[in-house]
């Protein structure tokens, strides 16, 4: 199974932001979807941001629309999520998720994604 790798998490102050990483080995983003989901203790997962196979779709949760971007970096194949003006409602774990597919929709119901990184725990506290 293709390995996923987050990281950028951490503790941060209302209002800061943070950039979240994805990372995988080998892969080509020309054929994986790609997603941003959280989760928060007791709660169900929830998709925060999409990209499509190629890097052209993107797709927002209405909670961090203006806020936060998902973006894509060919040289080192990487997924980024970048998160302004934090709120504590933001808190959680933040998972990157890839589902291999040739097709140009953004997104994906969460039981469609195939790999799944370990997640990076967001605090957004003061």
């Amino acid at each position: 199974q293709l390995q996923l790798v987050e990281s950028g998490g951490g503790l941060v102050q209302p209002g800061g932001s943070l950039r979240l990483s994805c990372a995988a080995s080998g892969w080509n983003l020309d054929y994986y979807r790609v997603g941003w989901f959280r989760q928060v203790p007791g709660k169900e997962r929830e998709g925060v941001s999409c990209l499509s196979s190629g890097g052209g779709n993107t797709k927002y949760a209405d909670f961090v629309k203006g806020r936060f971007t998902i973006s894509r970096e060919r040289a080192t194949e990487t997924v980024y999520l970048q998160m302004n003006r934090l709120e504590p409602e933001d808190t959680g774990i933040y998972y990157c998720a890839a589902q291999r597919t040739i097709f140009r929709d953004a997104c994906a119901v969460a039981g469609d994604y195939e790999h799944w990184g370990r997640g990076t725990q967001v605090t957004v506290s003061s």
